[in-house]
This record gives structure tokens, sequence and C-alpha cells, in this order.
């Protein structure tokens, strides 16, 4: 694209750091110290592309050097999840009921129906989360859950049943554009870490003009304006979509930088460079086609990776450190490799797919 980048992280080896054409070993939460470093750049555009905490730094250097961003005033909204269930609540949008804990002895009062989900108001990337049957286990999940949210606080909330999916869009002075919906597989109870996701959803219950309906409606609630977005729905047992959560960024495990590109033909990644440049991005949708991502967890994983590259080798588009697990999977960042899978046959790519869908 022709443009200069300048990436900002705490330094660890990663691949941005020889990529960037500059690169600052400052921590994406030091917004003052890269606000200074920005100014003496002289930027034209800052984004990120799927951290929620880099997030706050990026609106708040975008609003102090008059650049395309969301307000930072509002960015607690699709940051906080409490603060986000709250404005989903006041605005009407279809979301679980939720309740914040902020110690231990708030548990011996919870008025909660069972099962309840519990995770920290601040965290992505399924860490911290734990689905609790009984009041015997409301202590560990609390525990777990405070101990991976930054500010250690804790969010409780209704267990919403039904298929999980996640939707992408990307938007431009309040108007949104749906580009894909996702289907994601999980480990299921306890934990629900993502084993792999697929585009595009092959088994919705309701019409995607409903699910568009009703994630722009909170996208307008969470005052998401500019960039990308990833709202987590569920369709319940009654056909109802339900809003899990949103994140002001496209989706990780690959989701926004590979999946919607090869699924749709619309390289997501430069709309949402070119957004933060200040110019309305020109979404034209390509050739159609499925594509799937599916992570390592264990023997059945790995197997099911070499089985699909022995039957459909031509499928597989990527695949990075693939290998027998030699240590348990806990949450998204300790799975072990992936596999990248796009055809236009829909069977080919389902194959290579967990068999359960959760």
């Amino acid at each position: 694209m022709g443009i200069q980048t300048h990436v900002f992280a705490w330094k660890a080896g990663d691949v941005g750091e020889t990529a960037a054409d500059c690169f600052y070993p400052i921590s994406i939460i030091e917004k003052e110290q890269i606000l200074e470093e920005c100014k003496k750049i002289g930027i034209d555009g800052v984004c990120s592309i799927a951290s929620d905490l880099a997030n706050i730094t990026v609106n708040y250097i975008a609003e102090k050097m008059g650049l395309i961003g969301n307000e930072i005033q509002n960015t607690v909204l699709a940051t906080d999840k409490h603060a986000m269930r709250e404005s989903f609540f006041k605005n009407g949008d279809p979301s679980p009921l939720s309740i914040e804990v902020t110690s231990k002895e708030q548990l011996s009062d919870l008025n909660i129906s069972y099962p309840a989900i519990f995770k920290p108001v601040d965290r992505s990337g399924s860490r911290g989360i734990t689905k609790v049957m009984d009041p015997s286990e409301l202590l560990h999940a609390y525990e777990h859950a405070k101990e991976q949210s930054f500010s250690g606080r804790v969010l409780v909330e209704e267990f919403v049943d039904g298929n999980e999916y996640s939707v992408e869009c990307i938007s431009w002075q309040g108007k949104h554009t749906m580009l894909a919906v996702t289907k994601k597989y999980t480990t299921g109870n306890p934990d629900y870490i993502e084993k792999a996701h697929l585009e595009p959803a092959f088994d919705l219950a309701v019409d995607k003009e409903r699910i568009q309906e009703v994630v722009y409606h909170a996208l307008d609630s969470l005052k998401i304006k500019y960039g990308a977005s990833h709202t987590e729905i569920k369709i319940d047992s009654k056909q109802r979509v339900r809003i899990i959560e949103i994140g002001a960024r496209m989706g990780g495990d690959l989701i926004g930088s590979s999946l919607v590109r090869l699924s749709t033909g619309v390289d997501f990644v430069r709309l949402v460079i070119e957004t933060a440049l200040g110019k309305k991005p020109e979404i034209v949708f390509g050739e159609k086609q499925n594509a799937g991502i599916r992570y390592i967890f264990n023997q059945d994983d790995y197997q099911a990776y070499l089985a699909i590259k022995d039957k459909y080798p031509e499928i597989i588009v990527e695949d990075s450190n693939v290998s027998m697990p030699d240590s348990a999977v806990t949450d998204s960042s300790t799975r072990k490799g992936y596999f990248l899978v796009c055809s236009k046959d829909l069977d080919k790519v389902i194959s290579a797919m967990p068999k359960l869908l959760v």
C-alpha cells in the first residue's frame, strides 16, 4: 500500500518487530508515551487489528491528533463487558442478563439461575471463562476469572444455549457493512476455548437480514462509528439472536486477516487501514469460497490434519507449528498450532473441522 509503518509493542521477538519499518519497544498500554512518539513522527492514521486493550490507546491517540477513530469516552463500552451489558440493556439489545462481582463476599448473595457463565470483564481469547452448574463451583469460577482480569472485576452472566457465531463488520461514519458470518467451534463446558472457525456459516437458523438488524443496532448502542467490529452471537433454540459481546476490532484467530478474505474476496485488513487513514472503504465482494481454520489441541486434531493432508492436500493454504501437543491447552494463547483450509467444496472444508458442533 506504500505506507510507512510504526509499530508499538512489548519487545518479544514477534513478527511485527521485523515486519515494521520502525519498531518501538513500548507497551500498548503506555498511551501517553506512544502519543508523544506519534506526534514526533507526524502519523496519518492509527489502528490495531485484534486487540481490545490496544483499542483504548488507538482511540486516545486518534482523538488527541484529530485522526479517524471511535470517541475515547465511548471506548469503555466495547472494552469493558459490564459497561457493554449495561449499554445493551439500556438500548434494548437482546443480550444475556449479567451481574458484576468485585469480591468473593458477594457470592453468597448472588441471585442467579444455573448454569451461569463467569468471565473477566476486560479480557478476550477465552481467558478466565467457566460454566458454573451449582453454588459449590462459585468460588473457583470467581477466582479463576478474577485472576485473568486486569481490573480484578468479574462478570456473572446468564447461560444462553444454541450454536455460536461471530459477525464481521466494517463501519464508516456510523454506517455498518456486514462482511461475513463465521461458525464457531469450541471445547464446550467448562472453558469454551475456540477450536475452529468456518466461513461462511452453513447452518444458520435465521435469515442473515435478521442477524444484520440485531448486530447493527448493537453497534449503534456501543457508539462504534469507524473501523472493524467482531460481534459474538448465539442463536438459541427459539431461533432468537442473542448478543454475547462485541469487540471494536477484527476477529482474532485469523478470522479477520484470512478467513474473510478467503471466503468473500474482501481484504479486511486493507479496509481497516484505509478507514484509519480517513478514506471511505471501498467494499467489493469477490469470488465466494468456504474457508476454515482448525487449531491443534490433542491427538484427534493432529490426526485430522494428517488425514486432510493425505486426502485433500489442495485445500490446505497455510499451516503453522502443527505437531502432537505435549501439554494441555488452557486458553487461546496456549493452543499448539493450526491449519487453514479453503475450497469451493463445502463438504471438503467441513471435513477439516471438528466433528462436534458446540
